[in-house]
């Protein structure tokens, strides 16, 4: 009879290492999904601002001193030339089209004293709203907690305000805390 050998690993030897790997991603995944949302949130921000952008150029260049009233409107071309913003936030205001796990949202002001500055017709891309004295941009979470902790607002003022519970309310009120420079 021959002389058997025995090699390789036991059976509680695997298992500790099995353990060992479950604890540490138990220990890490917390930690990737916080710098996600960490990222998600950085994102928003940067659309904010890029809006905040679009506008003032769109204001300048294209309606008078108005203000564009919805994304479509910033994502068309005035007369061949590039539009006042990305594709991708030109649909981010869609269902189904968020950006980076948030909904990024150009709309009416609600304060009373807005009112109509150019018609739509006379803006240099045929917009489909009027252009108005001012403007609100909400970047909401899609999923609250998983894809975002805080919402984002911006109006003609360009401050940014952040709220961590809610969105941020339309028109924003003076003396909203959370606000962000």
């Amino acid at each position: 009879m021959g002389v058997r050998k025995d090699t390789g690993f036991t059976l509680i030897e695997l298992l500790v290492v099995m353990a060992i790997i479950g604890i540490v991603a138990a220990i890490a995944i917390p930690g990737l999904l916080r710098a996600r949302q960490a990222g998600d949130e950085a994102s928003a921000l940067g659309s904010v601002r890029a809006i905040q952008n679009a506008q003032a150029a769109y204001a300048a260049t294209c309606a008078r001193g108005g203000y564009a009233q919805n994304n479509a409107d910033l994502a068309k071309s005035p007369g061949g030339s590039a539009p006042f913003i990305a594709p991708d936030l030109g649909l981010a205001d869609q269902a189904g089209y968020g950006k980076s796990g948030y909904q990024i949202i150009v709309s009416d002001n609600l304060e009373v004293t807005n009112q109509d500055v150019t018609p739509a017709a006379a803006t240099c891309n045929g917009s489909s709203a009027n252009a108005r004295a001012n403007y609100f941009v909400a970047a909401d979470p899609i999923r609250r907690g998983q894809t975002g902790v805080r919402s984002f607002g911006s109006d003609r003022r360009a401050t940014i305000y952040f709220s961590s519970t809610a969105s941020v309310p339309n028109p924003i009120p003076v003396g909203f805390p959370g606000i962000l420079r």
